[in-house]
């Protein structure tokens, strides 16, 4: 199933809560949320408390990308504001699998997520402990960053392995994703599609997150 994970980076957060109902009225079921740390990204964000406003103006799942180094510090501080989806970067988990097994057990679904240059091997391990596995299609820390192609084949593996092992995580992506690459990324593989200029950068969030979804599932349909 393709859904949509808007992300709230490229929204006017003065206005948050009312641009995620639109984008949801738009057929949006996720809301992907981007911590950065200035660390491990060249960017400052947000943290918890911006989550925990964030769960009062929606009941969608929110997706949690820490890319910040330590997530094991945080984890139990985005669970307790309200992350239902929690992903941590390969790059920074000196114990990936602990770190996958601390968020499960804070009741949240536990997601991997690579760079641009790390390859899917790297994963081998935890593919049979993760959710979802979120391939970054940029180098991870701004919006508005133009996709990279070289990183549909991850997404291809990602689908042929799990294929091979019988396993059961999604694939989500994350970068540059918009009407030019929706069909690229959904005949590749990818299911959860983040979004974030394309939903919120001009014009109404509703019709933009409603006109990408349609681009997606059209692809999906044509998908041999």
């Amino acid at each position: 199933m393709i859904e949509l994970a808007p992300s709230i980076l490229a929204a006017d957060f003065a206005r948050l809560g009312e641009q995620v109902r639109a984008a949801e009225e738009g057929g949006a079921t996720v809301v992907h949320v981007d911590i950065m740390d200035g660390h491990f990204v060249p960017n400052l964000t947000i943290g918890p408390p911006v989550v925990k406003s964030l769960r009062k103006v929606t009941e969608l799942p929110l997706d949690c990308h820490l890319m910040i180094e330590n997530p094991d510090e945080f984890i139990p501080a985005f669970a307790e504001a309200g992350a239902d989806w929690i992903s941590v970067h390969q790059e920074v988990c000196r114990h990936l699998n602990r770190t996958l097994h601390l968020i499960k057990s804070h009741d949240c679904l536990a997601g991997v997520v690579i760079n641009p240059a790390t390859p899917v091997d790297t994963l081998e391990e935890v593919l049979d402990l993760v959710d979802y596995v979120l391939v970054m299609s940029v180098n991870p820390g701004f919006g508005g960053q133009k996709f990279i192609p070289g990183t549909l084949h991850k997404m291809r593996q990602l689908s042929e392995i799990r294929s091979q092992r019988r396993l059961t995580y999604r694939i989500e992506v994350d970068g540059g994703v918009g009407h030019d690459t929706v069909g690229d990324v959904v005949r590749a593989g990818g299911e959860i599609l983040v979004a974030g200029n394309a939903v919120f950068g001009s014009g109404d969030p509703k019709k933009n997150a409603g006109a990408l979804l349609k681009a997606a599932t059209e692809a999906a349909l044509l998908k041999v």
